[in-house]
């Protein structure tokens, strides 16, 4: 989150910590519907490989829409000059370069962690 003020030569501020918090809802809400989806689909009958494969994909375009309409709508706040940018600009700093990272963790990072840890969960029954 705070990766993204670097680069911009931005210091970290209340609007960009705001920015934190409202990135962190948006990507947790990802991440809860993206868990039960697993979850449905395996209920299906569907394999572990396959039900993570097919949940990750049927949740790709509902997240980079959300991800590149909230981008493209804050991008004119990053590149503004103009009276009130000094509070808007580390806020959408935070926010897009948020999103471009939870978009990546949530679309490769959680389907693996999903797979990973459901797989240990199926072992440790095996052997019980």
């Amino acid at each position: 989150m705070h990766f993204a003020l670097r680069p911009a030569s931005t210091n970290l501020s209340i609007p960009s910590s705001i920015g934190s918090i409202a990135l962190f809802g948006a990507a947790l809400t990802d991440s809860l519907v993206a868990i039960p989806g697993f979850e449905y689909i395996r209920g299906q009958g569907t394999t572990l490989k396959d039900a993570v494969i097919e949940g990750a994909l049927s949740r790709l375009r509902p997240v980079l829409m959300a991800t590149l309409t909230t981008a493209f709508g804050l991008l004119p706040l990053i590149f503004t000059s103009a009276v009130g940018s000094e509070v808007q600009r580390p806020l959408a700093i935070v926010v897009v370069g948020g999103l471009t990272s939870s978009t990546l963790l949530t679309l490769i990072a959680l389907p693996t962690l999903y797979w990973s840890t459901s797989q240990q969960g199926r072992h440790r029954d095996q052997t019980s």
